[in-house]
């Protein structure tokens, strides 16, 4: 079973409708006990970092999080998700992530003829060999929504990666830890593929 964190965040019906697709058994919850159950747990989203924050640390979960971590279930954050998992970010400064990972959230520069937020299709490179990426060539496209991007303070964790008026840390691993900032639930067969290898770890 996996069980997607509800935290009152947008997209977390898409991510479960992509898992159903696969054929896993996807459960939306708040809930300690099933989420610390459960074989894999995502953490989607979509929307602003503060909000975001504020609402698990609301309903707890921001300690069952760190509580699933540490007991190495494997853990995806996709979007707002991966973003969460870092010590900061631009969009909402003085509010602490949740510090599983250590780097930061910046805005994506102005740029001449980008547009922010970012919105569309962009091809990956892999800096570091990563698991979510198995059987996926380099250059493959992946959809994009944000407006702030990862700087990892660990390059090493660096899976894939981006250009979008700034060199964007696209995914991670880290251990039992996985993200990915674009959404691989509307990414088309690659996504798919993503979600897949996630779910065989």
């Amino acid at each position: 079973m996996i069980a997607i964190i509800d935290y009152d965040a947008g997209n977390i019906r898409s991510v479960e409708k992509a898992l159903q697709f696969l054929g896993q058994k996807a459960v939306v919850t708040r809930d300690r006990d099933c989420i610390l159950s459960a074989d894999k747990v995502i953490l989607p989203g979509v929307g602003s970092f503060g909000d975001a924050m504020g609402r698990l640390r609301q309903y707890g979960l921001d300690k069952v999080i760190h509580e699933a971590v540490e007991r190495r279930i494997p853990f995806l954050g996709i979007c707002l998700g991966l973003q969460l998992l870092f010590e900061r970010s631009d969009e909402m400064p003085g509010v602490k992530g949740l510090g599983i990972l250590k780097g930061e959230i910046l805005r994506i520069p102005d740029c001449p003829g980008l547009k922010i937020p970012h919105m569309g299709w962009n091809s990956l490179t892999f800096p570091n060999e990563g698991r979510l990426f198995k059987g996926i060539e380099e250059g493959a496209y992946v959809y994009f929504v944000h407006s702030y991007y990862l700087k990892a303070a660990d390059e090493r964790i660096v899976t894939a990666a981006t250009e979008y008026g700034a060199y964007i840390h696209a995914s991670i691993e880290q251990g039992n830890v996985f993200a990915c900032q674009f959404h691989p639930e509307k990414s088309s067969e690659a996504g798919l593929k993503i979600l897949r290898n996630f779910v065989e770890l």
